[in-house]
Formats: C-alpha cells, sequence, structure tokens
C-alpha cells in the first residue's frame, strides 16, 4: 500500500503562485524588449567598429563629459560602465530583495535550488579559465568574466526558440540571474577595487542613511530621493569602489512590503516593487543597450584576426567557461541540491530541460563586458570582447537546438498553464501606483 501523503518537499522547478507568476510574466515582457534592443546595439556596434569609419566608433567612445572638479569627467564608455549599469543593478536589487521577503523565494528550501545553481555557475566556469589560462601573466585576474548570465540577452534569445516554455523554467532562469548579478557585484566590490579611499566610501553612508529614512516612511518624491541616490553613486565612485555597487546598497534600502497602515503585506505592491516597475523600462530599454553598444564594438581584422584571437588561451579560457563551466556548473549544484534535499523535478519537466536552461545561462555579454573592462582596462581587452561574444552566441544556439527538441512538452505544459483560472478574482500587481 502506497503512501498517499503529499511531500512537504517542493518539486524542483515546480510552479509557484499565480500572482507570483503574473509579476514574473510581465517582468520578462520588458526584459525581452529590453533584450531586443541589446542585441540591436551590440550588432550595431560591432558593424561599425569593423566599417571603414571604425575610427569615429572610437571617437565616440572617447569623448568625454562631466564637471572636473568632481573628479566626473569621465568618457562615454566610462559613463555607461559605472553609470548607466548603476541603474541596471539597482533594478536587481530591488527584484532580488523582493523574491526573498516577500516573493516564492522566501521559502529558504524553494529558494535553495536557484542559489545553489547560481553559486555553482559561477565556481565551475572560473575554475576552468584559471586551469586553462594558467600559463599566461597576468591571465589570473580575469577569472571573474565567464561567471556572468545577461538575463535580457537570454530572454531576447527565448523570445524567438522558446516561446511555450513553462513559467516555472522562465522563473528560475530569472532568479538565477539575479542572485548571479549579486554574486557578481561582490566580486566586483572585492576583487576589482585597486584603491580604496576610505573618507568618500564613509561619506556616502550619510546620504544612504537619508535615502533609507525617507524610503522606509514610504516617501517617493524623486527630487528628494534622487538627490541623495546620485551623491551616493558619486561617492562610491570617488572611492574607488566600482559605482554599480551604489546601486545595490541603495536598492536594499528600499522597503518590500506595504506598512500596516497602508494595508499590511496583503494589501499590494510595496515601494520596492513600484520602483522597480519604474525602473525596469529605464534598465533595460536604455541602460543596457547603450552600455553594450558603447562596449560591444571590437575590431575583427578579418577570418585570420579572428582565427587569432582564439590562439590566446584568455579567450578560450572565456569561451569555454561560458559554454561548458556554466552548463556544467549548474547541472551539477542543481543536482546535488537535489538529492540532499530529496527533491524530484516537477512530473512535466526532465532534467533535458534543466539542461537547456543551464546552457541559455552561459549567455554572458552585459557584466562579462564589464568585469572584462575592469580586468583587464577599457582598450586593453579587445580579446575578451570577442570571446565574450562568441562564448554568449554559441552558448544561445546550442540552447535552441536542445529547447527546441522539447517545444511540443512545452506547447502542452503551456497550455494547461493558460487554463487554469485558479487565479481568478486575484487583482493585477501593479494595477495601482498607491504604495504604502
Amino acid at each position: 500500500m502506497t503512501n498517499s501523503a503529499p511531500s512537504r518537499q517542493p518539486a524542483l522547478l515546480g510552479r509557484g503562485s499565480w500572482t507570483e507568476a503574473r509579476r514574473i510574466t510581465a517582468i520578462l515582457r520588458k526584459e525581452t524588449v529590453g533584450g531586443a534592443l541589446l542585441l540591436i546595439g551590440a550588432v550595431a556596434a560591432m558593424i561599425w567598429a569593423n566599417s571603414p569609419w571604425a575610427d569615429a566608433y572610437e571617437w565616440l567612445r572617447d569623448v568625454h563629459v562631466g564637471p572636473e572638479a568632481l573628479h566626473l569627467n569621465l568618457s562615454l564608455a566610462t559613463w555607461a560602465g559605472d553609470g548607466l549599469l548603476a541603474i541596471f543593478f539597482f533594478v536587481a536589487g530591488l527584484e532580488l530583495k523582493r523574491e526573498f521577503v516577500a516573493g516564492d523565494l522566501r521559502d529558504l528550501r524553494r529558494a535553495a535550488v536557484p542559489i545553489a545553481a547560481a553559486l555553482g555557475g559561477v565556481i565551475v566556469p572560473a575554475a576552468l579559465y584559471l586551469l586553462i589560462t594558467q600559463s599566461v601573466a597576468g591571465a589570473g585576474k580575469g577569472w571573474a568574466i565567464p561567471t556572468a548570465t545577461d538575463i535580457a540577452f537570454a530572454l531576447a534569445v527565448l523570445a524567438v526558440i522558446g516561446r511555450f516554455l513553462p513559467t516555472a523554467l522562465r522563473t528560475f532562469l530569472l532568479t538565477l540571474a539575479v542572485v548571479d548579478d549579486l554574486i557578481a557585484i561582490v566580486i566586483i566590490a572585492l576583487f576589482y577595487t585597486d584603491h580604496l579611499s576610505p573618507v568618500p566610501l564613509l561619506a556616502a553612508l550619510a546620504p544612504l542613511a537619508l535615502f533609507a529614512v525617507l524610503v522606509q516612511r514610504r516617501v517617493r518624491s524623486w527630487w528628494l530621493l534622487l538627490p541623495l541616490a546620485v551623491a551616493v553613486w558619486a561617492l562610491v565612485h570617488a572611492s574607488g569602489v566600482h559605482a554599480t555597487v551604489a546601486g545595490v546598497l541603495l536598492a536594499f534600502a528600499v522597503p518590500v512590503v506595504r506598512s500596516e497602515k497602508a494595508g499590511g503585506p496583503d494589501a499590494g505592491p510595496g515601494l520596492a516593487e513600484h520602483f522597480e516597475h519604474r525602473f525596469r523600462p529605464l534598465s533595460a530599454g536604455v541602460a543596457v543597450p547603450v552600455f553594450a553598444f558603447l562596449s560591444a564594438g571590437v575590431a575583427l581584422g578579418g577570418l585570420d584576426g579572428l582565427a587569432g584571437a582564439f590562439r590566446d588561451p584568455i579567450v578560450v579560457g572565456v569561451a569555454v567557461g561560458l559554454v561548458v563551466g556554466k552548463p556544467l556548473g549548474i547541472m551539477a549544484a542543481t543536482w546535488l541540491t537535489a538529492r540532499f534535499t530529496h527533491a524530484d523535478l516537477d512530473e512535466d519537466l526532465t532534467w533535458v530541460d534543466m539542461l537547456g536552461l543551464s546552457v541559455l545561462a552561459g549567455i554572458g555579454f552585459t557584466v562579462s563586458l564589464l568585469i572584462g573592462e575592469l580586468a583587464f582596462g577599457v582598450g586593453a581587452d579587445e580579446h575578451v570582447k570577442v570571446a565574450v561574444l562568441a562564448g554568449s552566441v554559441a552558448a544561445a544556439l546550442l540552447a535552441a537546438v536542445i529547447l527546441r527538441l522539447r517545444n511540443r512538452v512545452y506547447r502542452r505544459i503551456h497550455e494547461l498553464e493558460t487554463a487554469d483560472h485558479d487565479h481568478d478574482g486575484v487583482p493585477d500587481v501593479y494595477e495601482s501606483d498607491r504604495v504604502g
């Protein structure tokens, strides 16, 4: 006689709550559009950098703007990496905090899988890179390049090949990428800060604390919050810590749930979700595509130049880290987590689905390009750009093949999901801007 009692352990890649699924769907829609713009920006940069007008592209990247007195007379390429990507990391920080405070991942059993997968997807590619480049002097500082996942690029690929991909797989990919981004910002802060100035860093605590007090009181006035946010960013930048760290610090200060006065957690989205809803289009539609346009342009030198680049162990290390290391690390970590927690995959899915998702996570791009610039310097990272672009494209093509093989199964799951009427009567999480 079999025991019919339900397991308390949630299934791997199981369906979450309907409210969370609908919120994730809204996020992914914006990120998919942003991914398309990112690809347009990257392709435009590559075409321009390999055209007869390549010098004009380099001139544009090197145009300096900003107040010299505040040590902010920076090139457009630096503004894109230090300034625009701070918006990207602000949104990523909001999403991460929201997931772990009020989302489905507040359940530690459910959160364990994407966290473990993200860690595995960082450790293994870094180890492979170091193994391949061990004989190259100075190459070790690029160990973190193949550790990042670009969610916008990955979702742009999904928009083409995986229109019916189940919500659970999309949610897992988004959560994995968000945790991955947090790990990346910690790596940047700890390992890519060459000259630390404690005074500006300590001074940044004052506007950050005032910002935190205001948002904890549910103040949303941009004319109060924006100057404080800019001050935090400028002081962190002056300290020598990469300025994108400021975006995460500001995001973590924002409350997730509504105050009791405004109805509490069950009354609707809190301030973090409101800010995320407002800033995600700016991040996905402007910040990341502009960064891609100003960072992805690299002169290939024709087929001979491309072949020559792949004789560089750094290029091989980055590409192998993305295409082989990321899926290997994610798969191994997920399998070990499942084994030790006695969790099984959702009955509709198999490990092939996890493999396809893990390969897709090998699309590094945005943060990989950023770390490449930090590791080897702007202008000295041309081969790294080739490696990141080649590895990301290869990961996208491999994932396309794997996921397309399962498209019939995904279509059936999609039909079941869209026919589920259990969500009737649930208000739209974005139907109101009233945030308590």
